[in-house]
């Protein structure tokens, strides 16, 4: 007696392949428009999906296979016992043709392929082309197959799946219709694992399967794969922990001594994270990408809440997440993954990952103390507290009084010295246009040329002791805080507040007062020295114009 041979094995990815769209996760867009078009027998000869890996899209283009080609169709529900639903499912029907197109990309494979859509089908209703990594086709492949999609026979329908739809070319795909899968939720992951575990006797905690889903990130077939690692490791039970260390991720207790750290700016605890992760064999790059996932996840608590359907967390990390949260700000948050995504880009390369790594987290310390545009400029304008003059003077030095001398000569009285006159406060200028006439002579002596100009054009008013100037958009380079300080220091009052305010050009600008004209200065020399590069020139470098030559008269 011969003994009894064991079935093959076939993964959990397979073995729970869709075989209707009813068992499609996440693209109810795609199969609602294709149940319409079966239903409506709208059928098009073109089909292009595209979207990330696993998410669904070579299983689609076998579900719509099955139903133009059952016995019962076509219709959007095949009865899987008739042959040609037997023979696609397990891919050896005739009339079904899947091409791996990273290997068969060339001119001579796509010729072969238009010479084979002119032969009716063998014994179904349609012949149906599923052309796989359909982006990997050479532009002569592609053009050699442009006319046979444009016009094909009745009985032909081509399925283009792609990863990079943007490499298929617009004159192929302007003759397809489009679908564009998405990345599977979470939470759908997760409770579609829940299910297959309860088919295969396997308990699971919520918390090991959210492990999974996010190792997969929308991807069904990737965490799948790692539901069935996880299964031959931990067997008939899965907990988190042993998750996590097969799939070297790091738990919310792990990366929460980050955000400690960042919350403490303590950048004495982000270098010993790093040894600790050296010491264990850790890697930084995976390290860095868990990062950049858990701050992704700690702006989402922060902005959308904890029961957000975007976090793949279970719910002990999410009320974790949030307690985190309140010791940060959104803007912080955003800052910190910006600068985990820059340095997982950097590590990729990297010849000592570590060091990376290091200055990498420092810098993340270093950003928690940075402020904002808008309150360094609020700073510049805030006047220092005036000290009081006994705070502020040092104390004088106590001398020993020297012992009396005699002395035979009359002493003479003399008078003390008289103290200095106190100077005159410099007066705030009355008018609103007081103030732009005096801040107009003010550029002038300090040489800001264009900035005097540009003042004209401004509006000034005093709001709440503030000095409010309001500039034409135009004039903004001319006229900026570094200026307006000078001309504040020149009239006496480096102390007074002000601000800039953006607004419309005054409708009649104030013109400077006439100048006198300097003795022996024709009118070439003046024309010249009022030109606005040669002011620009004279602002930026100094220096003096002696003569000027008109070179049309030499």
């Amino acid at each position: 007696m011969s003994p009894a041979v064991s079935k093959p094995y076939q993964v959990i990815a397979r073995k729970y392949r869709p075989q209707a769209f009813d068992d499609v996760l996440n693209q109810d867009h795609i199969k609602t428009t294709l149940r319409n078009a079966i239903e409506q027998r709208r059928i098009a000869h073109g089909y292009i999906f595209s979207g990330q890996r696993g998410t669904g899209k070579t299983t689609t283009a076998r579900i719509l296979a099955r139903c133009l080609n059952c016995v019962k169709g076509p219709t959007d529900a095949p009865c899987d016992v008739c042959s040609s639903c037997i023979e696609i499912t397990a891919g050896g029907s005739p009339d079904v043709i899947e091409i791996d197109a990273a290997s068969n990309r060339g001119i001579g494979e796509m010729r072969e392929l238009r010479e084979n859509v002119r032969y009716q089908p063998a014994r179904d209703r349609y012949k149906v082309f599923i052309i796989d990594e359909a982006h990997q086709i050479t532009s002569e492949a592609f053009n050699a197959l442009l006319k046979t999609i444009e016009e094909p026979p009745e009985w032909a329908v081509f399925i283009l799946c792609t990863t990079e739809s943007h490499k298929i070319p617009a004159t192929i795909a302007s003759r397809c219709q489009h679908f564009s899968f998405r990345s599977v939720d979470a939470g759908d992951l997760i409770e579609r694992m829940r299910e297959i575990c309860v088919k295969e006797g396997v308990d699971a905690d919520d918390e090991a399967l959210a492990v999974i889903a996010q190792s997969g990130e929308g991807s069904v077939r990737d965490s799948l794969s790692a539901l069935d690692q996880a299964i031959a490791c931990c067997g008939n039970r899965l907990n988190a922990a042993a998750v996590r260390t097969l799939l070297g991720a790091f738990g919310i207790d792990a990366m929460s001594q980050v955000s400690t750290a960042l919350a403490a700016q303590d950048g004495a605890a982000m270098l010993g994270l790093v040894d600790e992760l050296e010491r264990n064999g850790g890697s930084p790059q995976h390290f860095s990408r868990e990062l950049s996932r858990y701050l992704r996840n700690l702006l989402v608590v922060k902005i959308a809440g904890a029961d957000s359907r975007l976090l793949a967390a279970s719910p002990a990390e999410r009320a974790e997440m949030a307690n985190i949260v309140l010791a940060f700000s959104e803007e912080d948050l955003t800052r910190y993954l910006q600068f985990s995504l820059d340095l997982f880009t950097e590590l990729q390369a990297s010849l000592q990952p570590r060091f990376h790594l290091e200055i990498g987290l420092l810098k993340m310390v270093q950003a928690g103390k940075m402020i904002s545009v808008e309150e360094a400029l609020a700073s510049i304008g805030k006047a220092p507290a005036a000290a009081s003059p006994a705070a502020a003077a040092p104390p004088a030095p106590t001398r020993q009084a020297a012992p009396p001398t005699q002395t035979f000569s009359r002493p003479v009285a003399t008078p003390p010295p008289a103290p200095p006159p106190p100077a005159a406060p410099a007066t705030p200028p009355a008018s609103d246009g007081e103030w732009i006439d005096r801040l107009h002579r003010a550029m002038l002596d300090s040489g800001l040329t264009f900035s005097a100009d540009a003042v004209l054009h401004a509006g000034a008013a005093i709001v709440n002791n503030e000095l409010v100037l309001t500039i034409p958009k135009s004039y903004t380079l001319d006229l900026g805080r570094e200026e307006i300080l000078t001309a504040l220091k020149k009239m006496g009052m480096p102390a007074q507040r002000f601000k800039i305010a953006i607004g419309a050009a005054a409708a009649a600008p104030r013109v400077a007062p006439a100048e006198e004209k300097p003795a022996g200065v024709d009118e070439a020399t003046e024309r010249a020295l009022g030109h606005p590069d040669v002011q620009k020139f004279r602002e930026l470098f100094g220096g003096e114009v002696r003569t000027v030559r008109n070179l049309k008269e030499s």
